[in-house]
């Protein structure tokens, strides 16, 4: 297959040239990326959209690692740099990488000032800790393991007091809205959104913007085993492709390796700080298994760990995270919110070996960004786990995902208002409503969504092959048709399809993406990928959707 699916210079970037339309500014997403950036662009009026009330169905706020930044003793932003490089398979853009890393102590302060209260010692320094793949202790916590949920606490109270950012709550965005209407290649205009009432029906409204900036969070959901929250589902990288714009590296998911396998939904997510404090992984045999495939054992990169555990569940060892002897009495204090969990799940963590399982959960495609955050796309941009800039490479290094929110969100903020004149810096009041409440069948979308959700666990997941991609992207077509007018459904296939058929496009192995029938790295392939809807539609024929959603029906639970 054609490997020559590189990442387009900077020029192919849109370039507003100073010409933005009416509207509010408007950001997608209530998360850390999404209301960093709006406070950054006070006084500036914008509106934010949450899909959920603030502080709920953001996958930040369930961050519980920290942030990366080089702000220790003896650490430097060129470590940092070099440490992110190396865990990215050989993609990871240099240039950006240096940028971030370089911007992450200014960013930390920044949160500081929002009142985020970073752990520190007697003389002030910073309480940091060591994670995967880093050379240092460099990740800034909070309570051991509630960064993201005080990072979240503090932003939102900033959010609440700041005149100039207008939320609005339980809609989400189903599509972007172009200056000539759909198909054309005019700058986006708008946001047609949606909000779901009562009984089964939803409406619609438009919101003119003068620039759009995508802050949706990642694509987790689309799993049927992920740590991420409900609205998770990669819906924007959908509509984003839809309207034109250029997707990079979609076929790299990231896959914790210690979720907390309790059968739940999402799954709980046992820390990767864990391991860092010593904690090991063990087999039911009470083996360590992680040495033998790494010499860095439980702290190698992600995607080796998540393969070493996903083989022991295979051999139908399973796989345990031993945290008895490295952490022991102290785990209730240490880390609260793994503690709660476990014993939610009726684990004592204190005493008994926690049962875990890889899960979907971080996604380093999404729609292709500058480091200005611009996309392909005049008047749209995009931050946070929806953008692609090149930081994460093939597989992301621990809690730089946090770190590129911030990181970036500053530079959009930056961005957007340097284009925005005094004439055009008032708040747009109302949405306007597109079409009356349009009833859907609650239960078959349930019905469609579990088998996306299975079709990408079975054959998209941790190790994948040609045959087993070919079988998704049949399935994952004719769901998409199936969906018919359900937005969230065609939306959450569209996202899907493109993950598959970026990594059926990928035949090697690298980083986060192994494919068995070719489990080794190629030159060929050592570049970062990008791909447009009409590349992923040229792929395969289009099945018949019955035969199509048969096959989904047949699949293994």
């Amino acid at each position: 297959m054609d490997s020559d699916r590189s990442l387009p210079p900077s020029h192919g970037f849109a370039d507003p040239s100073g010409a933005l339309g009416a509207g509010d500014i408007v950001i997608i997403g209530a998360g850390l990326a999404g209301l960093f950036t709006a406070l950054r662009l006070a006084p500036l009026p914008v509106t934010v959209v949450a899909a959920a009330p603030l502080g709920q169905g953001a996958s930040s706020v369930w961050a519980q690692g920290g942030i990366a930044a080089a702000v220790g003793e003896g650490d430097t932003p060129a470590q940092h740099a070099a440490d992110t490089i190396a865990a990215g398979g050989g993609i990871v853009d240099t240039h950006v990488a240096d940028v971030i890393a370089a911007e992450a102590p200014a960013r930390i302060a920044d949160l500081l000032r929002y009142g985020v209260p970073f752990d520190r010692d007697l003389a002030g320094h910073y309480v940091l800790s060591r994670e995967a793949a880093h050379s240092q202790k460099r990740v800034v916590r909070v309570s051991g393991d509630r960064a993201g949920a005080a990072i979240m606490q503090a932003l939102i109270a900033a959010v609440q007091a700041t005149p100039s950012i207008r939320v609005l709550e339980n809609y989400e965005a189903q599509d972007l809205i172009l200056e000539g209407g759909s198909g054309s290649a005019g700058r986006v205009a708008g946001v047609r959104l949606v909000r779901t009432e009562a009984k089964g029906t939803g409406t619609f409204d438009f919101m003119p913007a003068s620039a759009v900036v995508l802050a949706t969070g990642g694509a987790g959901a689309l799993y049927s085993v992920t740590t991420n929250p409900i609205y998770a589902r990669g819906e924007a990288v959908a509509f984003a492709a839809r309207a034109g714009a250029v997707i990079a590296d979609a076929e790299f998911v990231q896959f914790h390796p210690t979720a907390i396998d309790a059968h739940m939904d999402p799954a709980p997510l046992a820390s990767e700080a864990l391991r860092g404090e010593g904690a090991t992984l063990i087999n039911g045999k009470g083996e360590r298994f992680m040495l033998s495939l790494n010499p860095a054992g439980e702290l190698a990169p992600r995607d080796i760990v998540a393969r070493g555990v996903f083989s022991e569940i295979v051999a139908a060892r399973g796989a345990f995270l031993d945290c008895r002897e490295a952490i022991g009495a102290a785990f209730p204090t240490a880390f609260p919110t793994v503690y709660s969990h476990c014993i939610a799940a009726g684990i004592d963590p204190v005493t008994q070996p926690i049962p875990v399982a890889p899960a979907a959960h971080y996604h380093m495609g999404g729609v292709a960004t500058d480091l200005s955050g611009r996309t392909s796309l005049e008047g749209l941009w995009a931050v946070g786990e929806v953008a692609s800039t090149g930081l994460h490479g093939a597989n992301r290094l621990a809690s730089n995902s946090l770190l590129e929110a911030v990181v970036l969100g500053a530079r959009v903020a930056d961005d957007i208002g340097s284009l925005v004149t005094p004439s055009m810096a008032y708040p747009i009041a109302r949405t306007y409503r597109t079409s009356a409440e349009r009833p859907f069948d609650a239960a078959y979308r349930a019905h469609l969504v579990a088998l996306l959700r299975r079709t990408m666990s079975e054959h998209v997941g941790v190790v994948r092959t040609g045959r087993g991609l070919e079988q998704a992207l049949a399935i994952l077509r004719g769901i998409g048709e199936e969906a018919g007018e359900d937005g969230l459904v065609a939306n959450m296939a569209l996202a899907a399809e493109i993950i598959a058929a970026s990594a059926l496009l990928r035949t090697e192995s690298r980083g986060a993406h192994f494919r068995s029938d070719f489990p080794e790295p190629s030159a060929e392939f050592q570049h970062r990928s990008a791909v447009t809807l009409s590349q992923i539609r040229a792929i395969g024929a289009r099945p018949r959707r019955a035969a199509s959603l048969q096959l989904a029906e047949e699949m293994p639970l």
